[in-house]
């Protein structure tokens, strides 16, 4: 390929492109096109191995978002042997999409700072294996190398994988001088089940499964990324109304899980009345999905070509009763957390993430917004009724723990204004469309903006249109590291509030 060709394929959020219009770059190239991009202020969305269908071959992808044009990058390049040259030293973007090529594929990234696995699973391809084990021997979460901190009074303290109260599995390793924390590494994947490796071949009712119960509090937004790559593969559009009661059960999601986090962080500095009143109104939140289509995660709503379900004239004048309420309910328990000094004070100057670590590490959602970063796929990549209608980027500029509850209280508000907009105007006409064959030999991207950050499904047919490779990139796998960065130069202490201020997904993460 010449130098002229070695560019990337433009592509919009929600659109097939075909495989021969994918650039095959030189691995010089692609590093090219990958660093240009960057330096230009494109960012790293996914960057993934798929199998090539040549013995000792594993092609790369890599899809980068152009925000400041509305529009996708797409580029790949192919791998022979069992080494490609790391890109993390000039690109810490990619450092854990790096190692996950390694994991999965068994591909040693050269030059990579610090190779570890990702999910401490087997790789595909276990004859060769970047981790240095003999063919079949397993990793085991959390046993590993981590880093260390040696000096006197300087201590570790480790914390998990099994927690107090009702938590999923994580484990902190804290590098400290009494309270103080000089470095916070973090190992997961204790529940890593094969998500990506289970969803290729055919689509069935067991893959949107699949997809609602990646992360189930995001069931809304990872379905429809979902179904997002399979119309965009299958060439098809949801119905108008149809792609607005999917916008609404998206919104519905963001405020239910906005304002339960908000009553977690007053309860992690105790102060109980918005932490009481929070819980309760999370739930009116959640029943609201309840009265869409019968499950408060909104399991069973969505469906490639629409939703399944839709509403009368009495359910929506419900919707729109209950809405009011909760918002009175909300502004008066959410508002007391800015009017108490004690709280403030608490949430002030804690875990910081500045705007330039964001770009550097290629933070997403929330916590890039509360560093001052206008980033919003809802506006940036706008697909589905986001193309129509436009909710307001909601952003702080301290990137502390007040900046990421302060933003979650303005995306409340933003999302209670869409809402009942769309309730009140809701357009006519049916709410599912036909789905076709999926297109052969095609690459489809889907960028949804859920409540934790941007959702990223890619999905590769082969010859037949069956999934041949279904890549997914929750945004906790952007921000654990930005979380690991937040608590250098703070106090132990302060660790709970901090990661409940991110509030990342484990199995988001873990897939």
């Amino acid at each position: 390929m010449t130098t002229q060709d070695a560019n990337p394929a433009p592509l919009r959020n929600g659109q097939a492109l075909a495989l021969t219009r994918l650039p095959q770059l030189s691995l010089a190239d692609f590093r090219r096109v990958l660093l240009t991009a960057v330096a230009e202020g494109r960012r790293v969305v996914a960057y993934f191995g798929a199998a090539s269908g040549v013995a000792g071959t594993v092609d790369l992808y890599l899809i980068m978002a152009d925000d400041s044009r509305n529009r996708l990058n797409a580029v790949r390049t192919a791998v022979t042997g069992a080494e490609f040259p790391s890109l993390t030293s000039e690109c810490p973007q990619v450092h854990l999409f790096e190692r996950e090529i390694a994991e999965q594929f068994g591909l040693r990234p050269q030059g990579h700072p610090w190779l570890k696995p990702v999910r401490y699973r087997p790789s595909w391809q276990p004859p060769r294996d970047a981790w240095g084990r003999a063919p079949g021997e397993p990793i085991l979460p959390g046993v590993g190398d981590f880093y260390r901190v040696d000096g006197q009074d300087v201590h570790e303290v480790a914390v998990g994988p099994v927690h107090a109260g009702i938590i999923e599995p994580g484990h902190f390793r804290f590098q400290c001088h009494g309270e103080h924390v000089f470095h916070l590494e973090i190992a997961l994947g204790y529940q890593h089940r094969g998500v990506e490796e289970a969803l290729p071949g055919s689509p069935t009712g067991r893959a949107l499964h699949l997809a609602e119960t990646l992360a189930g509090d995001t069931s809304v937004g990872h379905a429809s990324a979902y179904c997002q790559v399979i119309e965009a593969l299958g060439d098809i559009q949801a119905p108008v109304r149809g792609q607005t009661l999917r916008g609404i059960a998206l919104e519905l999601e963001r405020l239910a899980n906005h304002i339960g986090d908000l009553g977690a962080l007053a309860n992690d500095v105790g102060f109980l009345p918005t932490s009481a009143y929070c819980g309760r109104i999370r739930g009116d939140a959640l029943n609201l999905t309840a009265l869409l289509c019968g499950n408060r995660f909104g399991r069973g709503l969505l469906r490639p070509g629409g939703v399944r379900f839709d509403v009368d004239a009495e359910r929506l004048a419900t919707l729109r009763q209950r809405l009011d309420a909760l918002e009175s309910d909300a502004a008066s328990a959410i508002n007391l957390l800015w009017e108490t000094p004690s709280v403030l004070a608490r949430f002030e100057g804690k875990g910081i993430l500045t705007k330039e670590v964001c770009h550097t590490l290629g933070i997403v959602g929330l916590p890039a917004r509360a560093a001052g970063i206008g980033q919003d796929a809802r506006r940036d990549q706008p697909a589905g009724i986001f193309r129509f209608v436009h909710i307001p980027v909601s952003t702080w500029s301290t990137g502390d723990v007040f900046a990421r509850a302060y933003v979650r209280w303005l995306e409340v508000q933003q999302s209670i204004v869409f809402i009942r907009d769309q309730l009140g105007a809701l357009p006519g006409g049916p709410v599912q469309g036909g789905v076709g064959a999926l297109k052969p030999q095609h690459l489809a991207v889907a960028l949804v903006e859920g409540w934790r950050g941007e959702l990223c499904h890619v999905a590769i047919t082969d010859g037949n249109g069956a999934l041949s490779r279904y890549k997914v990139v929750d945004p906790s796998f952007h921000n654990w590291t930005g979380l690991a960065y937040a608590l250098r130069d703070q106090q132990i202490s302060d660790f709970p509030l901090c990661n409940k201020s991110f509030n990342l997904s484990y199995c988001g993460h873990d897939l």
